[in-house]
């Protein structure tokens, strides 16, 4: 099978940004947005461990010890949230990591709010908690980011399309010199009985000539194709539709997600990969 032929049309990409610019605004977003997070996170914690700092301060604690006191509260949201990225990774869900993480997030709440004592000013109990909460939305919101990027750097691989090839006519002369010769039957029919016809058998795709993929492979080529264009992400019934439109092929709301589906039984770790937005 020619290269040519498993090109997709080149009206796929027409009005759309190149690929390569696509994926350096991605990738400037993506550095931009982890840098941000990780500024917020370390922003979060900093009052989170001050607040500590100072209860621990007012309960016997004084100098390092009162400062390494806080990350034994603290730092129970850092391990439990890496735990719970290594499970995703894995595809699985580990318990014990998220009650790592809830304990160590609702006790750095209790502490940092009881921390204030007695106030009749409710925003002081806000203001309290605020930095523990923001701590773990914020490094939640990192691990994401690492976990994302982590598994657009896995590799893909494809499986080939595999052309049928009908058989040649030594292979054909073979099978039938093999097949068993049919048995005449005589069958008396009274003249009067109508005439019996066979019901039409149901009209299938043409065939192909050697070499040429069928409608539904090129179909499956298309879609498959909107993985790598996407940037690994896995694509919606709307760009499957615009696509198979595109390449004048059949492109009905069930035809994309049964082409979705084939495409994704034959590689199972495409269904993991996260969603593109619907354009």
């Amino acid at each position: 099978m020619s290269n040519e032929e498993l090109t997709v049309p080149s009206a796929l990409t027409a009005g759309q940004m190149p690929l390569r610019a696509r994926w350096d605004a991605q990738f400037a977003l993506a550095v931009l947005a982890a840098v941000l997070t990780t500024a917020l996170t370390a922003v979060s914690f900093w009052p989170s461990f001050e607040a500590l700092h100072d209860l621990a301060t007012a309960h016997r604690l004084h100098g390092e010890r009162a400062w390494a006191w806080p990350a034994t509260v603290d730092a129970f949201i850092a391990i439990g949230e890496l735990l719970i990225l290594r499970a995703s990774l894995a595809h699985r869900v580990d318990w014990a990591a998220i009650t790592l993480t809830a304990v160590g997030s609702l006790g750095s709440i209790a502490l940092n709010v009881a921390g204030v004592g007695v106030s009749h000013d409710p925003l002081d109990y806000v203001t309290a908690a605020v930095p523990p909460v923001a701590a773990l939305l914020a490094f939640g919101v990192l691990m994401r980011q690492v976990h994302d990027f982590l598994v657009s750097r896995q590799p893909v691989v494809t499986t080939p399309l595999m052309p049928v090839i009908a058989p040649g006519p030594a292979v054909q002369e073979s099978l039938e010199s093999v097949a068993p010769e049919p048995v005449e039957e005589t069958v008396h029919t009274p003249v009067d009985e109508p005439e019996v016809t066979e019901e039409p058998e149901p009209v299938t795709e043409p065939e192909q000539p050697s070499g040429e993929p069928t409608q539904r492979e090129r179909m499956d080529l298309v879609v498959r194709r909107l993985y790598d264009d996407l940037g690994n992400r896995r694509p919606g019934t709307r760009h499957i539709r615009q696509a198979l439109a595109d390449a004048e092929l059949p492109n009905s709301d069930g035809t994309c997600r049964e082409a979705r589906k084939r495409v994704e039984t034959a590689e199972p770790h495409l269904r993991d990969l996260p969603d593109a937005l619907a354009a």
